[in-house]
């Protein structure tokens, strides 16, 4: 029983002897200053013998302050805080041994134009300017059907349907009643017969083919493909009702869905080169027509509508296509790698660094961005140097978030570092 009380007490007394030895030691190695295991602290430099000492405070507990020098609650010896009222809140520096164990990288702010090549989805559709029409303009009956399916190809001039309309009849025997007239009144009575003839659709060649009973043969106006098909044989149409739609295919549309910040740069006329999957390895070229007045509320993008030629008729309704934009390049602007910005929704910032080894937070207006770089619309003007790898350990070891933070806030107060910061690093106004 007593040696089972005994080991506890034994690992009490060397544990609190090991606690003591490491509080003695740190508190050694703080009065002995900077070594070789403990890199100094390379930043501010010594504060003139007449600044002003605002508080003490230790590193480990920066909320906590104090009147006078001595030891904080942790044990810690607490250094000095100066008033620097010209110190940038938003600035860290960080020696050059450490800047390369963090392994952070830097890049040249360059001003250049991006190439302004885009690529979007489209599809292709039927140009609804070669649309034609054919209705019956008096009473009939569908007598014949020549062509009896929607989507069948049709030549100009071919036939299209029989109908029997005894209208048409009487106005074909009336004009030609009148052909051989020579009297002036008969003249324009026979013009009026041909108008007649006109305004119930029949040609002077439907009236020469016209049989008994009035039935005539309608024919495709042009050539194309039969795009809807309304009535069937043996049905009776009233005057205006529509028999079919032929839609025309030497020139299609392509309706290609525009981003927003891609819409902005494209205009009537601007060369498009279309890749349609059906077709590997053809290129159709055209230009855009107009951009669609009308946003998809879903997709927040803008149509724009281009011609193709199509002589061949191998671009059909219904085709995807890939749409590729060569609008006009604009001006020069800084530019800077995607690596180097740091979104938060809604701000987006960079750290630039400068040859002293200061690195400091700006707040930067990105615009589009195309092979690997970002254009800063505002926050730089080109040539300084931007990190691009290892700002998020700048970011959280340096407590430099805080100061990000006030960026977007100018009279929020600095919050309270949440960590102690790396050997190396020293935010402007902290003394050792």
């Amino acid at each position: 029983m007593k040696r089972a009380l005994l080991i506890p007490f034994i690992l009490a007394v060397l544990l609190v002897t090991a606690m003591a030895a490491y509080w003695a030691g740190r508190r050694g190695a703080d009065q002995a200053g900077p070594s070789a295991d403990h890199p100094a602290i390379t930043g501010s430099p010594a504060p003139a013998a007449s600044a002003k000492v605002l508080y003490w405070y230790d590193p480990m507990i920066p909320a906590e302050h104090h009147d006078k020098p001595g030891l904080s609650s942790m044990g810690m010896q607490m250094v000095p805080k100066y008033a620097d009222a010209g110190a940038d809140t938003n600035t860290v520096r960080i020696d050059a041994a450490t800047v390369q164990n963090l392994g952070v990288r830097t890049a040249s702010v360059e001003r250049r134009v991006l190439p302004a090549t885009v690529r979007v989805p489209g599809t292709i559709s039927w140009d609804l300017r070669q649309a034609t029409v054919v209705s019956a303009r008096v009473d009939a009956v569908v007598s014949k059907l020549y062509v009896r399916a929607p989507y069948t190809n049709v030549a100009a001039g071919a036939p299209l349907a029989d109908l029997l309309a005894p209208q048409w009849s009487s106005a074909v025997a009336e004009s030609q009643a009148l052909q051989h007239v020579q009297s002036m009144e008969a003249k324009a009575l026979r013009g009026a017969a041909q108008q007649r003839l006109q305004a119930l659709g029949l040609s002077p060649a439907d009236g020469r083919t016209i049989g008994s009973g009035g039935q005539i043969t309608l024919h495709a106006p042009q050539a194309g493909v039969i795009g809807t098909l309304d009535v069937r044989e043996g049905q009776r149409v009233n005057a205006g009702q529509t028999l079919m739609t032929i839609n025309g295919l030497s020139t299609v549309w392509v309706e290609a869905a525009l981003p927003q910040i891609v819409a902005g740069m494209v205009h009537a006329d601007t060369p498009v080169t279309v890749h349609v999957d059906a077709l590997p390895g053809q290129v159709f070229r055209g230009h855009v027509e107009t951009l669609l007045p009308d946003i998809d509320m879903t997709t927040r993008t803008q149509r724009a509508r281009i011609v193709l030629a199509n002589p061949q008729g191998r671009l059909s309704p219904g085709m995807f296509a890939t749409v590729q934009l060569d609008p006009m390049p604009g001006k020069a602007v800084p530019v800077v790698p995607d690596d180097a910005l740091i979104a938060t929704g809604d701000h987006t910032r960079v750290i630039v660094a400068d040859d002293s080894g200061h690195f400091r937070a700006v707040a930067v207006r990105a615009g589009r961005a195309a092979g690997g770089y970002t254009e800063i619309l505002d926050g730089l003007t080109g040539g300084e140097k931007v990190v691009v790898s290892g700002q998020f350990l700048i970011d959280s070891e340096a407590s430099l978030s805080g100061s990000l933070e006030r960026l977007n806030d100018p009279v929020a107060k600095p919050a309270p570092a949440t960590s102690a910061p790396m050997p190396g690093m020293t935010m402007p106004g902290e003394h050792p």
